[in-house]
This record gives C-alpha cells, structure tokens and sequence, in this order.
C-alpha cells in the first residue's frame, strides 16, 4: 500500500457527505473572521472517523471538521472537545491549527462542525519516511518526540482545560470506556477482547503524573514544515483528554510494535539503518525532553493500548456494516481488530496475565 498516495490530498465529496454549501457560507460569513466567498469543497482522503473537509476560498483555505451524520455511539464524535483543547493549546503557542468557528447547530449541514485554519505543510503517511535522508528521518523523530514531551508538560488548569478531563486514573477510566464502547459495538466474540476486559481494571498501574493526553500521537496525525522537520500542527484530538502522559508515550512507541505495511508501523525495518531511533531510544529521549526520573515497565501499557485500539477499530467496523464508515479504508481497518487483541493479550501475558 502506498499510504502517501492513497491517504495524502484531498477528493471530490462523495454524495453521502456532501454539505449544503448555501447555508455553511452564511454561517462563515457570520462567524469566521476575514471569510469571503465563493467557497468550494473537498474531502480529505485520510481519517477514519469525524469526516473532515477542506474549504477553499479565492482568499483563503479552511478545514472543517464534523461528525459523522447519522446514529452515533455515546460520547463518541466529540467535535467539541477538540475544539476546545486546540483554542486552549494554540493560545499558548503549541503547534496546532487556529481555531476559527464551533457551531452546535445542526441545522447549518446537518452534524456539530468547527472550522479552523489550513496549516500548508507535509503529511507523512509512511513511519518509515522512504523518501527522506537518515538525517531528516533522524530529525523528524526527535521532532516528534520532543513535542510530544512539550503537550505534557501544561498544566492544564493554568491553560484553560481544567475541566477538560476528570481527576483520577486515567487508564481506569479509558479502560472502562473502551471496553463499554466495545460491547457497544461488538458484531462478534473475541476470546482475547473478553480477557483484556476483565484483567486490565485489576492490574492498573500507578499513575505518576497527569497532563494533556492526546490519545492518538503518531506521525500521521501531524502537519511538518515544508522546508525543515518541524510539527506545525498536530492534529485528530477526538481521543484526547486529561490523563496518564505514559499512556500516551505508549501509543507512540507502538509503531516499533505495529507491522510495517506503508503506515505508521517499525516492525521488522531495521530502523538504525535508516536514521531512526529505536524504541528504547525513543523512549529515553523522551524522559530526558519530559525531565522524568523513571518509566514504568511497558507490557502493561502495551496491552492497555492495543486492546483501546481493537475497540476503536471496532466501533469503524460496525460502521462498515451499518454503512456509515467515513473513509474507503475503513474496511480494511476493521479487519485488524482481531489481530491487535492477540497482540493486546500477548502483552498482558507478559505483564503477567494468565490464561
């Protein structure tokens, strides 16, 4: 699969996610500041799950995010929050996009949409960055790392997003949701879903430090600079919230775990070759950026966060049977949910799980 071809640029809006164009020109005339028409529509390739479009105008270019139309998983599609948690970090000089406009009217296009700016740069699908040099493959990593280090060091009631998740454990409380989306959305049994469920809430970690949790950091969900390696925008905050920031080092160590088939995955690449830092240096460079004097043993970590992704991929495939997927990779996606609960299991055996 060539990712960068298939998941980079835009397409024409297929007719199940076209938007009235009259009445979103009127709401952007109102509430986007310098908006001025005419205005046309495109919808990015890439993205599983809140459909996102791009908005040109003889001006200026936009992007518009919105859930998805018709029925939805509770508290799923939160539109909202990401708008709030980029208003908040943008404000503090933190790569993301400028937020322009939120509107909580259905009646406009028919979902919950906001609009923020355009960041014109580089999106790399391939974690493996082949037409990069050593050199910038090098300095793309330590990029994302140290902005990584960089969201979990606000304190979140100094920037505004006090309220933005609950106090507590955070892996206690993802574990929870997503195993209650899961059954939510659950269309077949899987031994190993049914294991992780019950054994993760009796083995949850200490958590040592509390932050802003993107829950989705990989290298796909970021805009570089086109002319040095430099994270203009992180993006795809659905899945963020207060929490662990070790959980969210996890996720992104995970791609040296994930098979390398032309996305985010390490496995098998011989990364030293490449100029990319394994995951055991990846992981001390963010403790050094994070100022930490210690990480916990990941299997437990692991285990947490394939089992989380088996039930997101979940929740795209029951949207692929019910044909409210967003994307024409959806289903090739849900076909993954299997093999990342073996994974998951496979960790919490390590961590100490039995069967």
């Amino acid at each position: 699969m060539d990712a960068d071809k298939e998941m980079t640029g835009t397409m024409d809006v297929p007719d199940k996610d076209k938007l009235d164009e009259t009445k979103l020109t009127a709401w952007m005339q109102e509430n986007v500041d310098g908006f001025t028409g005419p205005l046309t529509l495109s919808k990015f390739k890439g993205g599983q799950s809140n459909p996102t479009y791009r908005v040109d105008t003889p001006g200026r270019s936009y992007v518009l995010r919105r859930k998805p139309f018709g029925k939805l998983l509770p508290s799923a599609h939160a539109v909202d929050r990401e708008y709030k948690v980029q208003s908040a970090l943008h404000a503090q000089g933190f790569p993301v996009s400028r937020q322009f406009g939120m509107c909580e009217d259905d009646n406009v296009i028919g979902s919950m949409f906001y609009v923020m700016d355009f960041s014109d740069g580089v999106a790399y699908w391939d974690g493996t960055l082949p037409k990069q040099t050593n050199a910038k493959r090098t300095a793309i990593y330590h990029q994302m790392i140290e902005t990584l280090a960089k969201l979990h060091s606000y304190d979140p009631e100094k920037i505004g997003l006090a309220d933005y998740g609950k106090p507590g454990n955070y892996c206690a409380r993802q574990t929870a949701r997503w195993s209650k989306q899961y059954k939510l959305s659950e269309t077949e049994t899987l031994p190993e879903m049914d294991k992780l469920i019950e054994w993760l809430p009796t083995t949850l970690p200490e958590q040592k430090g509390f932050g802003i949790a993107h829950g989705d950091y990989r290298i796909d969900n970021m805009i570089f600079a086109k002319d040095e390696p430099k994270v203009i925008a992180l993006l795809d905050w659905e899945l963020s919230t207060l929490g662990d920031p070790i959980a969210d080092l996890s996720y992104f160590l995970m791609s040296w775990i994930q098979p390398a088939e032309g996305r985010n995955g390490l496995l098998g690449v011989d990364v030293g070759n490449l100029g990319i830092p394994t995951m055991e240096e990846a992981q001390g460079l963010y403790i050094e950026h994070a100022k930490l004097s210690e990480v916990p043993p990941m299997d437990w970590y692991m285990a947490y966060n394939l089992f989380r992704i088996a039930a997101i991929l979940q929740g795209i495939k029951k949207r692929v049977i019910d044909g409210t997927a967003s994307s024409a990779q959806a289903a090739t996606m849900a076909e993954r949910v299997a093999p990342l609960a073996q994974a998951a299991w496979t960790f919490a055996k390590k961590a100490g799980a039995k069967d």
